[in-house]
């Protein structure tokens, strides 16, 4: 079963979108900011979107291996369009919500009232328009490569 899944051409795509993405973050933060940071390896939110890398790799991969036509990319391209548009909206809007909390939480901590400084919420959750698009292109890209070295 686990070489099963190890070699499943689908979640392979999913796995390399996301790879792809993460590092191409990675290295766009570090440009920008002038300092490695290994949680942009791993982390949501920033430029581009793994989120939407992975699942455009699996719709695009799962047209490829089954059909444009067929149920299996109809479910992923669903997916992939909730996912994307989640990641543009309401993970856009908690991260505005996270900057505004810790914001309002230090501003009470410095005038001497209870909240702490020790409860910062993530504020890099989601991304802009363009980050999703960005990362639909590199799943597209890498389901593409995929498909003709396979």
């Amino acid at each position: 079963m686990i070489n099963e899944v190890l070699n499943n051409f689908i979640l392979l795509n999913v796995f390399m979108g996301w790879l792809c993405a993460q590092l191409l973050k990675t290295v766009i933060y570090f440009v920008i900011h002038k300092r490695f940071s290994a949680e942009r390896l791993v982390g949501a939110g920033g430029m581009p979107s793994s989120h939407s890398a992975s699942v455009t790799a699996l719709a695009a991969a799962a047209g490829m291996q089954y059909g444009f036509d067929s149920f299996a990319f109809a479910i992923s391209a669903v997916l992939a369009i909730i996912v994307m548009h989640d990641a543009r909206g309401v993970r856009k809007e908690a991260g505005e919500h996270a900057k505004i909390l810790n914001q309002l939480n230090t501003f009470l901590h410095s005038h001497g009232n209870q909240p702490s400084p020790q409860i910062i919420l993530k504020e890099f959750v989601g991304h802009t328009s363009f980050q999703v698009f960005v990362g639909a292109l590199i799943g597209i890209a890498v389901a593409l490569v995929m498909h003709q070295l396979v």
